[in-house]
């Protein structure tokens, strides 16, 4: 993340850059400053959620209870300091930075790879330097934020452009995040979250002037020396050559640096002594090794210029140059679809981008589009005004959207900013979702793959927001914009039918928040994962149960006698779940509130784990829900739901220990990776649409529209 090298320059080369600063003392002097201004700081979220997930168990899904109290004290410390947070995530991932994105999904997978060997040799948590964010963190910060009362957004584009816009329009007291982007744009003070102690509001702030004297360059030459070094968006091999050439020729080459510390000295040296030389006469491909990758590097230096920002390095618009808002859009299919879309702006560009998976993992690490779908989609252009960093005269250009409804898409994108939806502005505006990493083992041939499992719900989503009205799907206008009595039930026969779960419509109703969430997200796994068992149902039930009752203290003091690698993996897989159901709720226009499926009200990681450990025990139910006779008679009622609804679809719940007495101890359906495809059969191989009875549809009922 950043400028590669600039974190370890800064802290080991250039000290004097740091500054140890108190928010308190900075908050007062900016009202003295600026009278009546409550003092603002911008936070980049995503640098963010390792500092505040504090729980020392991560590996068994997530202490959400403990998690919410962590996000809580951190508000309420800011606040009693008279000091205004703004919250930012990351909305989308830019194509110019998706090879970087890949490239971290892959290291991921072997770090995931890594855990579940540690816990398999020593049936423990591994320390916190293997610490792995658990799924979902992200998505549900934002929900929780918003829960606390707190402004949170969510970008259009990266988000640490927008953060450092923010902070500059605004006026911010400063940026809070852990990100060496921050001290390339020319906007507010950037502290470090890493180094924040909450209790006194100390931390450190990274001063960019500091680091200009040091190298002998000025604010706007920061962008050009971060492209030469290598970013997220230029790759670090790209320029060294160049950067090898600079040091040969560095004459002041410090026997107290390391490397790169003097290769950062002489790229800065090259550009204050050679390239300010030229600078405004020159272009920068006369003065750089540009050669093929000319339009990347202008786009990557252009990335950091902020609005009404100008950079003295664009004097005039080199030709042939493809500007920041005339990306190619190319979109890859999921192997599971017959539809190849290929959109460009630029003539000159006829790309397709592909998955890419890790051939030893069945995690799926990039899935650019996944329509999954034989379906055809609108593909429309809306004309944008946009000002090119390169040009001071605006010009207009297109914005491709998979749809052509400018109501519905200004409806999608109001709630993707305000960080009340999940997903559908991205579907909607690029027909881009990004599956990301998970805790799954990709050794266990048992369990499918988690994005596989809830593939079948993503197509039907795909349906309702692309379809057109396609096989009878609800239109959007209605669903989102209707205000006629009866509509909640629209919405939430929509989302029913999303999870293939129509004709249970009143045995769900019948049942509390957050329990309807619950069953619908167990009913839908078991049927579609015939690898779960019984006693996976009695720990998935019990552990909500005795949630609702339980407090944090209660939870941080619970011990496991063990970690279970395959608990692991169930904890991951409900939760990835709730984070489908924040998709679908948003696409079916919220017929559930968020607080009915927030994972603080209905799943605790080692909870779970400790109601997994004694159900594979044999631990009576009486024993699991710890013997409470409401808890008792809720449990039954839950259980009798789902084994119910799995009968229907010819998928009895039955125990492992009847798996294990009658298939040798090899208890998932026609061997590994065994999951539904269709009503009544495991299949392993590729899903159809679920018009033409695809995964997860059923034989009695296969319009899932049809009512409509």
């Amino acid at each position: 993340m950043g400028v590669r090298g600039l974190q370890g320059f800064v802290g080991s080369s250039c000290p004097h850059v740091c500054t140890a600063v108190n928010f308190k003392e900075l908050a007062e002097r900016h009202r003295s400053e600026h009278p009546g201004c409550t003092p603002t700081v911008v936070v980049d979220a995503m640098c963010c959620l390792r500092y505040w997930y504090t729980p020392d168990s991560w590996i068994c899904g997530g202490q959400w209870r403990e998690y919410f109290s962590s996000l809580r004290e951190f508000v309420k410390t800011f606040t009693t300091a008279g000091i205004k947070l703004i919250f930012f995530f990351d909305g989308m991932v830019e194509q110019n930075k998706r090879d970087e994105w890949v490239k971290r999904r892959l290291k991921n997978n072997r770090e995931i790879a890594r855990i579940f060997h540690y816990v398999k040799s020593h049936k423990e948590q591994p320390g916190r330097n293997m610490f792995f964010i658990p799924s979902g963190l992200a998505i549900f910060t934002r929900f929780a934020l918003k829960t606390l009362g707190q402004e949170t957004l969510c970008s259009l584009q990266e988000a640490d452009y927008e953060v450092a816009s923010y902070g500059l329009q605004n006026h911010c007291l400063g940026i809070l995040g852990e990100d060496t982007d921050y001290l390339i744009y020319n906007t507010c003070p950037y502290f470090s979250i890493s180094e924040l102690c909450l209790e006194s509001l100390d931390t450190i702030m990274l001063c960019r002037e500091k680091l200009c004297q040091s190298l002998g360059l000025s604010l706007c030459d920061l962008p050009l020396l971060a492209c030469l070094l290598g970013n997220d968006i230029i790759p670090e091999g790209m320029f060294e050559s160049f950067r090898y050439k600079c040091l040969s020729s560095y004459t002041s080459v410090r026997e107290n640096f390391d490397k790169k510390g003097n290769i950062i000295l002489a790229v800065a040296d090259h550009i204050s002594k050679v390239l300010h030389l030229h600078q405004g006469e020159k272009k920068l491909e006369e003065m750089l090794p540009l050669g093929p990758n000319r339009a990347l590097f202008y786009k990557g230096v252009a990335s950091y210029i902020l609005p009404g920002q100008k950079s003295p390095w664009f004097f005039q618009k080199p030709k042939g140059v493809v500007t920041l808002n005339k990306q190619v859009v190319s979109m890859c299919t999921d192997p599971d679809s017959n539809q190849k879309l290929l959109i460009g702006t630029d003539s000159e560009f006829n790309l397709e981008a592909p998955m890419c998976t890790d051939p030893d993992s069945k995690q799926e690490v990039l899935i650019c589009t996944d329509p999954e779908s034989t379906q055809e989609a609108s593909i429309c252009t809306h004309p944008e005004i946009k000002q090119d960093p390169m040009d001071t005269e605006p010009e207009i250009k297109q914005q491709v959207t998979m749809v052509s409804d400018p109501e519905i898409l200004k409806v999608a994108r109001a709630h993707h900013v305000q960080a009340e939806s999940y997903l559908v502005y991205n579907v909607l505006s690029s027909g881009e979702v990004e599956c990301g990493n998970s805790l799954e083992d990709a050794l266990d041939r048992t369990l499918p793959g988690q994005a596989q499992v809830y593939r079948p719900v993503r197509q039907r989503v795909y349906s309702l927001l692309l379809g057109g009205s396609q096989g009878g799907t609800p239109s959007l206008k209605l669903l989102w914009l209707s205000t006629e009595p009866g509509i909640q039930v629209r919405r939430l026969d929509a989302l029913l039918a999303c999870f293939d779960l129509s004709s249970l419509k009143e045995e769900l109703q019948a049942l509390e928040s957050p329990f309807q969430a619950l069953c619908c997200l167990l009913i839908y796994l078991f049927v579609q994962v015939d690898a779960l068992c019984l006693e996976d149902l009695h720990a998935f039930i019990a552990q909500a149960l005795c949630l609702q009752e339980k407090s944090t203290a209660q939870l941080m003091d619970l011990q496991l006698d063990h970690v279970d690698p395959r608990a692991v993996q169930l904890g991951s897989l409900l939760v990835r779940g709730l984070t489908t159901l924040v998709l679908v709720n948003s696409a079916c226009g919220f017929p559930w509130t968020a607080a009915d499926f927030m994972p603080w009200n209905l799943f605790d990681g080692k909870l779970f784990h400790q109601k997994y450990l004694q159900s594979e025990k044999g631990h009576a139910v009486a024993v699991l829900v710890e013997q409470n006779r409401s808890r008792l008679t809720t449990f039954h009622t839950l259980k009798s739901i789902v084994c119910k609804a799995c009968v229907k679809e010819n998928r009895p719940v039955v125990s492992r220990r009847h798996w294990r007495a009658h298939h040798s101890g090899r208890w998932g359906r026609q061997g590994s990776s065994s999951h539904r495809t269709s009503s009544g059969h495991s299949q392993s191989g590729q899903g159809q649409h679920w018009r033409d009875q695809g995964p997860g549809s059923r034989q009695h009922e296969p319009d899932q529209w049809r009512r409509y």
